[in-house]
């Protein structure tokens, strides 16, 4: 779905602009995002496998949740939009632990820059996978994964992006002490 987003310095700071995601995506825009990582008390991730109809990464089993930020939207409530549309899970901002921003970029074969400021959550899964609601034109698969999957990306197939090895196993840290 293309939808108006905010335009960003390459700092994060806003330009006062918006543009469709598409536009931004062409001429390699700087925007928001947010990437949420669902988590089990018994050190399970919840891995979201792509659909075959996305743009970048059809088909990879990847983040729990990730989404754009709508033009105007707070982070939060980004967060909890993104997880109500691909999973169907009601989320509350205490839910949500954030562990970080991360700067993107990635220039895609198929003509799309990904300039992208990453707002990463953590938060616990507290329902059965079975509870949860797949958004048919995003989410291909929802499955547990044991936790160490985020540091031996190495060795699985259609699993995660080894390029991003360092920031899975920065996010496995957080969930490790968060657990702690």
């Amino acid at each position: 779905m293309d939808e108006l987003i905010d335009i960003l310095t390459p700092e994060g700071k806003s330009t006062g602009k918006t543009a469709l995601k598409s536009e931004a995506h062409k001429n390699g825009w700087f925007h928001a995002t947010v990437h949420i990582w669902f988590f089990t008390s018994d050190e399970k991730i919840l891995l979201q496998k792509r659909a075959l109809t996305k743009k970048v990464f059809p088909g990879i089993w990847d983040i729990s949740v990730a989404g754009h930020i709508g033009a105007g939207e707070k982070i939060i409530e980004g967060a909890k939009r993104e997880v109500f549309e691909e999973i169907g899970l009601q989320l509350e901002k205490k839910d949500f632990t954030k562990i970080g921003t991360r700067i993107h970029q990635v220039k895609h074969e198929n003509g799309i820059q990904d300039n992208e400021h990453h707002h990463v959550f953590i938060a616990e899964l507290k329902v059965p996978v079975a509870a949860l609601i797949m958004q048919a034109e995003e989410v291909a698969g929802l499955e547990l994964w044991d936790l160490t999957v985020l540091k031996d990306t190495k060795n699985l197939e259609n699993v995660l992006l080894p390029q991003f090895h360092e920031y899975y196993v920065s996010v496995y840290d957080k969930i490790i002490s968060h657990l702690k």
